[in-house]
């Protein structure tokens, strides 16, 4: 199978959740004996049209980064790629509904990944987008009701959550330094301030607590902790390797979720898998909850959703109580390995679709 992943910006030229849940597609995918080729804008020196980085090959669509010279340019990259499958982002929704005509006229399926609507993105094309695509890949059941609200069908939708180094958790050590772990990109949706709150609450115990990441936010919540008189038990870690992470995480009793928004919980599974208590705040604009409510988590599963600062201190007192875990092997589900198989099977399923009609 020749899968031609298509989208103007690579984990080169910019950092997001979907681009990074796709770059881990692309290196899982092309470790088999399927094909990958990724059109994008030009990202590399010089003006060669395709470059191999890391085993994987590079097509270039346009050299400047433009939407509307990507459009333009990519019926001739689609053709000159001649994929079996086309996987390509939800947004920008203008490049989907782009490239959705160019694959019926080349008889190509093309699978849609969607992630979260962009903010430039028109709801006119998000919902040609949801109702034209062969098959859409949602990360989980929130975005899935996304999908349907712009028109796509259920019949097309994949519900495929992200994935983890499962082999990683097992062989990784322990840092048992803290007690309690908030782990995400620091951005305005962080939301730390709930989980800073609900600590606040618990000045009076023994407790330690770590933050991973780094981003916008990140002198604001120092602030925070600063405010709240805990900053000395607080330790703001940054950016860590993912073996440092999971050594955290193996450690720690409880991981916090409070972002307000996360088509899908990764860093929540990573903290489960690791044995971690889960605590989640409830958020409209977040998935966290299927993670970890009682009618969608795994079997075992530790964690409760809260709403309220004060819920959320009651619940890490209680969790207290439960013993102390560096690994669920339930979570094995979610390996990598796994989840691209499920990824294979919606395409192989785009594939057999297309064929009939």
């Amino acid at each position: 199978m020749r899968v031609a992943f298509v989208s103007m910006h690579t984990h080169h030229t910019r950092d997001t959740p979907a681009i990074r849940r796709r770059t881990r597609l692309i290196r899982l995918l092309n470790q088999t004996e399927h094909a990958v080729v990724v059109l994008c804008s030009r990202w590399w020196d010089g003006d060669h049209p395709t470059f191999e980085h890391e085993g994987i090959t590079y097509r270039a669509v346009d050299g400047e980064c433009s939407p509307n010279h990507f459009i333009a340019k990519l019926p001739l990259a689609l053709r000159r790629a001649d994929p079996d499958v086309v996987h390509i982002p939800n947004t920008p929704a203008r490049h989907a509904r782009a490239a959705n005509p160019v694959c019926r006229m080349l008889r190509i399926p093309m699978v849609v990944d969607w992630w979260a609507v962009g903010d430039d993105d028109a709801a006119g094309d998000c919902r040609r987008v949801a109702s034209n695509a062969d098959r859409i890949v949602a990360p989980s059941q929130t975005v899935e009701t996304v999908v349907r609200e712009y028109g796509g069908s259920e019949a097309s939708i994949s519900v495929i959550p992200e994935g983890i180094d499962f082999s990683l958790i097992e062989s990784a050590p322990v840092n048992t330094e803290f007690d309690l772990v908030y782990s995400r990109h620091l951005d305005e949706h962080a939301n730390v301030e709930t989980f800073l709150l609900a600590l606040a609450e618990l000045r009076d115990r023994e407790w330690s607590a770590a933050i991973i990441g780094n981003g916008a936010a990140a002198a604001d919540i120092e602030r925070t902790a600063r405010d709240l008189r805990i900053r000395d038990r607080v330790s703001f870690l940054g950016e860590l390797d993912d073996e440092q992470r999971v050594a955290v995480l193996k450690g720690a009793h409880v991981f916090a979720q409070t972002a307000e928004r996360e088509p899908f919980a990764t860093n929540l599974l990573w903290g489960l898998a690791c044995g971690c208590v889960g605590i989640a705040e409830y958020q409209t604009d977040s998935a966290a909850h299927e993670l970890i409510e009682q009618k969608s988590r795994l079997p075992d599963t530790r964690g409760e959703l809260v709403s309220t600062p004060q819920e959320f201190a009651d619940e890490i007192v209680a969790a207290g109580s439960l013993e102390h875990r560096t690994i669920d092997p339930a979570y094995e589900r979610y390996d990598d390995s796994k989840i691209l198989d499920r990824y294979l099977t919606c395409y192989r399923q785009a594939i057999d679709n297309y064929g009939l009609f």
